[in-house]
């Protein structure tokens, strides 16, 4: 279980799905990434990349179909391509370590933050309620991470109210999501979003004198 002590935890227990490659360095020292399958109790799976340091990596072998678990920081950053800016999100890890074969599928995660855009709020031809958040958290050294988030039924129709610079805790889990984006009349190309879906939420509220 998570402590929610920090204001961005995050915990995944599953299989590797994906070789280690290089991802960057800082100061000499080297990061890595792969991605960890974590399956939901319906027939799919959540597949998130992990960002590791190689100080951590060496008393553990990272192979593919491998069980282990995950706890760190959910962390975005912007990548700049040709194409344009894009939001990155990945588990920044603190800790891993070898997972039991029995030991359950488990993906959770904790945000304490600020509402840094105005709430989409839309509801489905189906009739289902969603709201997309994006959630600003602080970290060390002035940094904050970008984190979209997103509620369902009656927390959607609760958080829609909600103004920008709301501080907001979050409770819920990190979700791969595939979708289809058109390229031209003829052709579209799959892409993956990246977000946490929300179970639980409350509003910090100011105190006062």
């Amino acid at each position: 279980m998570l402590n929610c002590v920090e204001d961005n935890e995050a915990r995944i227990v599953g299989r590797v799905a994906s070789y280690l490659t290089f991802s960057h360095d800082v100061h000499t020292e080297c990061f890595y990434r792969f991605s960890i399958r974590a399956e939901r109790l319906s027939d799919n799976a959540d597949v998130i990349t992990v960002t590791v340091s190689e100080r951590m990596l060496t008393d553990l072998q990272i192979e593919i179909g491998q069980k282990i678990e995950v706890s760190g920081q959910f962390r975005s950053y912007n990548n700049y391509t040709d194409n344009g800016n894009k939001l990155v999100l990945t588990l920044f890890a603190k800790e891993i370590k070898n997972a039991l074969e029995e030991a359950m599928v488990e993906n959770e995660i904790y945000l304490n933050g600020f509402i840094c855009k105005p709430v989409v709020y839309r509801v489905t031809p189906f009739g289902r309620e969603i709201a997309d958040i994006l959630v600003a958290v602080n970290r060390a050294y002035n940094k904050s991470d970008y984190i979209p988030c997103i509620a369902w039924g009656r927390n959607a129709r609760f958080v829609k109210n909600l103004e920008v610079g709301q501080n907001i805790k979050i409770w819920g889990r990190m979700q791969s999501r595939e979708y289809q984006k058109k390229i031209s009349e003829e052709e579209a190309v799959t892409k993956t979003a990246y977000e946490v879906s929300i179970c639980k939420l409350d509003v910090v509220r100011q105190q006062t004198e």
